[in-house]
This record gives C-alpha cells, structure tokens and sequence, in this order.
C-alpha cells in the first residue's frame, strides 16, 4: 500500500509499504479521509513524538474509512461497514480507567498510520474506540471525531453554564470547535487570536466579538473590550497566552490551560491573584471513550457543522509539500488527505 512515512525532522517520503497480516481482533480500514492536525505539525517539525513514534514510521491519527478485511474474533463487524476509529485506547484496569480518567491511562495504546491507503486496528482498540457512522456522514466529518472529543473532554472538565460569557485564545481548529460547541451550549464567546479568515469562521460558528492577536495588545485594552470573562480557555500553547489567561479570566473564574507547551517550558503566574482572587486552574489532556461517542454524536446530528473546519483537499501524494506550507503558517483550518 501507498503510506506517508516520518523518516527524521520534516522528512516526510512516499513510499509502498507491505501490508500487515492480521492477528486474532483486529480489522483492516481502507481509509476514505485523514485531516490534519497541529499535533501532527509538532511531530514534523520535531521529527519524533516521545510517547507515540519512532522513525521511520507511518503517521497522522485522525481518520475514517470501510471495513475491507476482519480478523478472527471480529464477530460484530463486517466487511464493507462505515468506521471511525478513535487514535488511542485505555487498558481498562489501572488506577485511572477504574476512576473514569481513561485519557490518563497507564498503558493507553496509540494508533498512528491516517495517512495512508490503508490502517490496521488493533484489537483492543476494536474493542473499545471503534464505531459505526450513519450511511449520511460524510468521512470527512467523521474525521473530524478525534479532535472534537478533546475539546468535548475540556468542556466536561470545564463544566460552562448557559448565560456565561467565554474567551478562547486562539483560531485555529481547536478554538473554533470551542467556539462552536460553547455556543451550542449558550456562552456568549468572545475571540482572540490571528487570521482574518478563522476570526471570520469563528463569527459564523456564533462567537459574539472577535479581536486580533498582536504582540502590542495590552491587557488593559483587552480587559476594557473583551468585559467580565468567566471562562478562558487557551488554545495556543505558548507560555505568553497561558499567562495572558489567568490575567483576563474575572475574580472566581476558571481557566483551562487546553494548549501544551513544549516539554520544559516556564511559566510565570501571580500568585498573588490567584490565591485572593479564588482563581479556578485546570489543564485537560486527549479523550476518553465516553467523550469520543459525544463527539460522534455532535457531528451526526449537525450541532457540529464539520464543513466548517476543512478548508481545503489534497491528495496522499502532495502530503511532503503539504507540510513544508503548514510549517510556514499556512492558515488553513483543516486539510482532507484523500487516499
């Protein structure tokens, strides 16, 4: 098969490789859609991902496709089935999966390998992070899944109310599936971050004010035109805009820092306010399960407008070039990678 391979740091080759048989529980996808993901773009640029690749190595994780071939002990699937695969699975038996935090499992199993002709599944993720998508669901949507159900995780652990008013730092995909499912759930959003086109985007998905990001902004100016904010969630992943949101979030409001720093990064906060002013601080990592099937739910019944974050198509064999232009800031929301 025809597969995109990470050789070293932005070395991305075409190549054929051979298909893998089968073992006792897994499946094999023929993949219709793979998009493009920021985390993926860090792994270009890095040449690596500590906890999930080694080169060389097939990459990207976000995908959907067709059953083409089942294993032994596959029984409840068949071939020619509509899928989408979440890109890890928990154990289910360490301290974290019996306590409902399957996203910080011990031995949380990752599957890599989207861009590609084809995907095996291992059996546990067959057994626990596949599913069946309606005849009506376009792949591309379905794609989409992985990363909304990071974000549907931040809001779980964010706990927004209606009525609220919300800022997201950031425009790329991340912010914008905020944006949208805040919305959804009655916040009033506000937007900070760059590109005319994604602040354009985040009016459509129903943010209520958006604001260029400039290295000049000061937080006074910010604070005067963005109000009292009761949730900020930060959607970069630098240190200046984690510090930024605990400067802007109100007296007892929350921030969720949802953008990861570099490994070793500093960040410096005022301790100060965050002791007198009774400031709620809260990271959120990757998915679970039970977040993965309510982000599937979202984009199946259309409160999730897929559409709106794939702003552009290539095929597998422009992928090389395609991440040389990501690399230089290309402002595309999502990419569809078609086998």
């Amino acid at each position: 098969m025809k597969a995109a391979v990470l050789h070293g740091k932005e070395d991305i080759r075409i190549e054929e490789v051979m298909e893998k048989p089968l073992k006792q529980g897994e499946l094999r996808l023929a993949i219709q859609a793979a998009l493009t993901c920021g985390t993926d773009l860090k792994v270009y640029k890095r040449g690596y991902h500590a906890r999930m690749l080694v080169p060389p190595t097939v990459f990207g994780h976000e995908l959907a496709g067709i059953i083409s071939e089942t294993g032994v002990g596959t029984d409840r699937w068949s071939v020619g089935e509509r899928v989408v695969v979440a890109n890890s699975a928990p154990c289910g038996h360490c301290f974290y999966c019996l306590t409902a935090q399957e996203n910080l499992c011990d031995d949380l199993l990752f599957l890599n390998g989207a861009y590609a002709e084809s995907i095996v599944i291992p059996s546990r993720m067959v057994e626990k992070n596949l599913y069946r998508i309606k005849s009506s669901t376009e792949f591309s949507s379905a794609a989409l899944t992985e990363p909304l159900a990071c974000v549907v995780q931040g809001l779980a652990d964010l706990t927004p109310k209606s009525g609220e008013r919300a800022l997201v730092i950031g425009s790329g995909p991340i912010g914008l599936m905020f944006v949208s499912l805040l919305t959804s759930m009655g916040c009033h959003v506000a937007v900070l971050g760059r590109g005319a086109e994604r602040l354009q985007t985040a009016i459509e998905l129903g943010a209520e004010s958006i604001t260029e990001l400039r290295n000049d902004s000061s937080v006074e100016s910010l604070q005067t035109g963005l109000g009292r904010l009761d949730l900020v969630i930060e959607a970069v992943g630098k240190p200046e805009t984690w510090e930024l949101a605990l400067r802007l979030v109100r007296k007892g409001g929350k921030v969720n820092f949802f953008g990861g720093c570099p490994a070793g990064t500093q960040v410096n906060f005022d301790a100060t306010r965050i002791h007198y002013s009774n400031i709620h601080m809260m990271a959120s990592f990757h998915h679970t399960p039970s977040t993965f099937r309510s982000a599937l739910g979202h984009i199946e019944d259309g409160s999730v407008p897929a559409a709106k974050f794939i702003t552009q198509q290539r095929n597998l064999d422009e992928l090389p070039f395609l991440f040389e232009e990501m690399a230089k800031g290309s402002r595309a929301v999502k990419t569809l990678i078609v086998p």
